[in-house]
């Protein structure tokens, strides 16, 4: 299959690689858009897996107020230099990592970080449900690892999926823009508020509410 220059220049706009890779990623997948857009971002996560091994001790903590000021979230992200710090494109990672945590609400960074105790409590939950939903035994485990796997996308911001971008998780978009910068770039940790969180909730009757006000009318 045939491309043109607006192909790799569109490829290019979607995925934010360079000209070259994106010419390279259409011809191995013989012009195929879709499957060259997978190829560089499988390419990507490769590359951006060797800087891993990177020291990032540099970086920025930044803050999201949402909702007229109910949510509020901190969140340190680190890179390698204060020269990236300090760059646009570094805060506008943060800028959109702290909006991810502001709307999906995580409670850990990455998978690593879940407390064995409560993945083996949801293990059992889930069990139960298989069991209450009469699956066999022989794929209760099965399921259970499945099922698993989307517990971790509520609760592992790592894992989740990005807001902003549906088609891609926050593990490949920071592999992204880990390319993109030419720096390694973690999330280290973050604390989301949510106004009124832990507290009880007044819960007024509206009915009661407005009869008070139409008898002091």
């Amino acid at each position: 299959m045939e491309f043109t220059a607006k192909d790799v220049a569109s490829l290019r706009a979607r995925t934010n690689a360079g000209m070259m890779d994106c010419k390279q990623a259409l011809t191995a997948c013989n012009g195929d858009f879709e499957k060259a857009a997978i190829w560089l971002r499988e390419k990507g996560i490769a590359a951006a897996a060797k800087k891993q091994s990177r020291i990032a001790s540099e970086g920025a903590v930044a803050s999201y107020i949402h909702m007229g000021g109910k949510i509020g979230v901190l969140v340190e992200i680190n890179c390698e230099t204060d020269f990236v710090a300090k760059t646009d494109a570094f805060q506008e990672i943060c800028h959109d990592v702290a909006l991810q945590i502001a709307a999906s609400a995580p409670k850990y960074v990455r998978v690593e970080e879940v407390p064995a105790e409560e993945l083996e409590k949801e293990k059992e939950i889930l069990r139960n449900q298989a069991l209450n939903e009469g699956k066999p035994a022989q794929i209760i485990e099965k399921m259970v690892e499945g099922r698993v796997k989307k517990f971790y996308q509520d609760v592992c911001l790592m894992e989740q999926t990005f807001v902003k971008d549906p088609s891609i998780t926050i593990t490949q978009y920071i592999n992204e823009k880990t390319l993109q910068i030419g720096e390694k770039i973690s999330i280290r940790r973050f604390t989301r508020y949510e106004l009124g969180e832990g507290l009880e909730k007044r819960n007024d009757n509206l009915a009661e509410e407005v009869a008070k006000q139409m008898k002091g009318n």
